[in-house]
């Protein structure tokens, strides 16, 4: 039996960070996917307790795999497939022995807690019983366009499917891809939810849901509204090529609004009024050229300040700075997306702009030694 599922990144165009908080924010699903196949042996795999569960993860040619008895030994039968609960201290500090089992590369050691969230899905939702994972994907990783969302999305779509607890729902218009029904989405986004907060600590959720439902969407303490941009709202997305730590940056701002409770707590609410303008606005129809200007020009403001917001709440860096001054001498708005502190970084792109792009683009390239992904 085999099984595929894949999940999209996303750009948050409002409010990351505070929408832990509280706070509204604005995300977008991109054309940048990551890809679960799942192959399961038939029948009972030769009897309890052997075969292995396999980890392909093919972007970093590295391989990892754990023989179904030493799992079973570890965290038991697993296997309820149904409503999610959460990873407990017991059950972390179990897979935490298992990933002990391997020689992580040091310069790989961020994995750990991708291999966690890995086998918690696996073994929650199909027991101890042995397979291979295969996981490919186009998003760079830490980088803040979603990469650990889509794998946990992902991973966990092609493990429901095979335990026979979601199906599709048909509607592929012929393509490859076949849908979920809004139902299985549901569940599909509740257990990459618990992935992600093995991953990242306390995740406010946004980016397992707009990974899951994909389109773009306002997210304000687990609710979701889905936004209908009557204009293209067209980005261009730079990769800094500077790693980060999003559970450390997260805490980083916890730990500020600890030390200045009132300060932060009126920065988290100008970023839930930012958000909310911003959703408002990408909802507006804008029929004539002076519409779809000051439309853009609005968005472009509000984007400005909530970059402000960002560096208030300690996240941003050099080499995000950086992008900022280049695009501004082409009279251009960016800010960062996801957690800060390097990774990738939007400039809203104006319809009548376009021209200009390809400047741009090889400005970043030759001067910046920066890595220009696309524009979404």
């Amino acid at each position: 039996m085999e099984v595929r599922a894949r999940a999209p990144g996303k750009i948050i165009l409002a409010g990351e960070h505070a929408v832990v908080h509280g706070s509204a924010a604005v995300a977008a699903a991109i054309d940048l996917y990551t890809t679960s196949s799942l192959v399961l042996p038939a029948g009972d795999g030769g009897g309890a307790g052997a075969g292995e569960v396999v980890l392909d993860l093919r972007d970093s040619a590295l391989t990892f795999s754990w023989p179904c008895s030493r799992l079973r030994e570890a965290l038991g039968e697993g296997c309820k497939a149904g409503a999610p609960k959460p990873c407990s201290h017991d059950e972390l500090a179990a897979i935490a022995t298992l990933l002990e089992d391997h020689e992580i590369p040091e310069a790989k050691i961020w994995l750990s807690a991708g291999l966690s969230a890995f086998l918690f899905l696996y073994t929650s939702i199909l027991g101890c019983r042995p397979g291979r994972a295969v996981v490919s994907s186009d998003l760079p990783m830490g980088a803040g366009l979603g990469s650990s969302a889509a794998f946990c999305v992902s991973m966990s779509g092609a493990l429901l499917t095979a335990a026979g607890t979601v199906g599709v729902a048909g509607g592929s218009g012929g393509e490859e891809w076949e849908l979920f029904g809004k139902d299985d989405l549901e569940l599909v986004n509740r257990w990459a939810f618990q992935g992600e907060k093995i991953i990242h600590g306390k995740p406010s959720g946004i980016d397992n849901a707009v990974s899951t439902f994909g389109s773009m969407i306002k997210f304000k303490k687990g609710e979701l509204t889905n936004l209908k941009s009557r204009n293209p709202v067209k980005m261009l997305i730079t990769d800094t090529r500077v790693g980060r730590n999003t559970k450390a940056l997260v805490a980083g701002v916890s730990e500020r609004a600890s030390r200045h409770p009132d300060a932060m707590a009126s920065v988290f609410q100008a970023v839930n009024s930012i958000s909310e303008e911003l959703s408002s606005i990408v909802e507006l129809a804008a029929d004539d050229e002076v519409a779809i200007t000051s439309k853009e020009e609005k968005l472009a403001e509000l984007m400005e300040m909530n970059q402000g917001l960002l560096q208030c709440m300690g996240v941003s860096h050099a080499s995000i700075e950086t992008v900022l001054r280049t695009s501004l001498k082409y009279n251009l708005v960016s800010k960062l997306t996801g957690a800060g502190g390097g990774g990738c970084v939007l400039t809203l792109i104006p319809t009548y702009y376009l021209l200009f792009l390809k400047i741009l683009k090889l400005f970043l390239i030759c001067v910046s030694n920066f890595h220009p992904l696309g524009e979404y």
